[in-house]
């Protein structure tokens, strides 16, 4: 299996989910980075989060973090066991996973902020941070999912959000580091590796 940890890494074909589109989802990880005026580092961000207030994402120097879209109506949404193992794991001091519902893909996630919460708190006992419901795609894209996917602003490379559970490691500098696709599995080895850190 291929570190991420390096200047150059390989692209890579993901299988796509069965309710998804198509075309092949790609792992698109950490490339050379140009500097442009527009760069900015994922600390420079603040969300709303799922109860209402205010996360500051300089909150997260100093720690890894691992960034994924939900959804409570999805073939993947199972996932949600594996985060919060994950979580629960390796969460704390060193790394962090933050949840960014959104209804992008097929209206899989159609409920508000408070059953959202509900869900997640319910069915798989998440503690990780949840943020208020967004988008992460079109027009209306929430400004952290433009940085994550444009090389303009994050300096390292493109990416796209093809389906509900797509991820982003941003490293303890909040530089982008790779994204994966929905089929990814929240324990993958390069996952798990990478929020083991010391």
């Amino acid at each position: 299996m291929k570190k991420l940890f390096g200047i150059l890494a390989a692209s890579g074909l993901l299988l796509s989910c069965s309710q998804q589109p198509t075309a092949p989802e790609t792992k698109t990880t950490l490339a050379m980075s140009n500097t442009t005026s527009s760069i900015t580092t994922f600390h420079d961000f603040k969300a709303e989060t799922i109860d209402g207030g205010t996360f500051d994402f300089s909150s997260l120097k100093g720690k890894r973090v691992l960034i994924v879209n939900t959804a409570s109506k999805c073939g993947y949404t199972g996932q949600y066991k594996d985060l919060q193992a994950l979580y629960e794991k390796l969460g704390g001091e060193k790394f962090e996973i933050i949840g960014f519902p959104a209804n992008d893909f097929m209206s899989q996630e159609p409920g508000s902020n408070e059953e959202i919460q509900n869900f997640c708190e319910k069915n798989y006992g998440v503690t990780f941070p949840m943020m208020a419901k967004i988008s992460v795609k079109g027009k209306d894209t929430h400004p952290i999912y433009k940085w994550l996917t444009s090389k303009e602003l994050n300096g390292i490379s493109n990416a796209s959000v093809k389906w509900n559970f797509t991820k982003f490691l941003v490293d303890e500098n909040g530089t982008w580091v790779a994204s994966f696709g929905s089929s990814t599995k929240p324990m993958d080895e390069e996952i798990v590796t990478f929020a083991s850190w010391k």
